[in-house]
């Protein structure tokens, strides 16, 4: 019998009075993180039985524009390189890059 061990990431959202996020923190014991601090979140969870997609996007209302494009564009980014090592399909992972360089140009979020 194998031994498991569970690890636990913790997500806190401080609400105003409208339910709009004011501070969003989190909490990974097993990577050293406490409380960390977060302007927005974006978290997808598989549900297999229903075989669909369940989502959490939040911000707070002070995250800057310019930051969530940047925001979108690295998590675009890393999108690709997920479905890469997930699915070892390269042909898609580059045609998703592809996508995001257009993103990053189109933003002007290339230097």
């Amino acid at each position: 019998m194998s031994n498991t061990i569970q690890s636990e990431i913790k997500f806190n959202v401080e609400l105003d009075e409208n339910r709009v996020p004011e501070k969003l923190t989190w909490s990974a014991q097993d990577g050293g993180v406490h409380a960390e601090e977060a302007k927005a979140i974006m978290l997808s969870i598989w549900d297999s039985k229903a075989q669909e997609t369940m989502r959490i996007d939040l911000w707070t209302k002070d995250m800057p524009v310019d930051e969530m494009k940047i925001f979108f564009h690295q998590t675009l980014v890393a999108m690709a390189d997920t479905f890469k090592r997930a699915t070892d399909d390269e042909k898609m992972s580059d045609t998703m890059k592809d996508f995001c360089d257009y993103f990053a140009e189109k933003l002007e979020l290339t230097k």
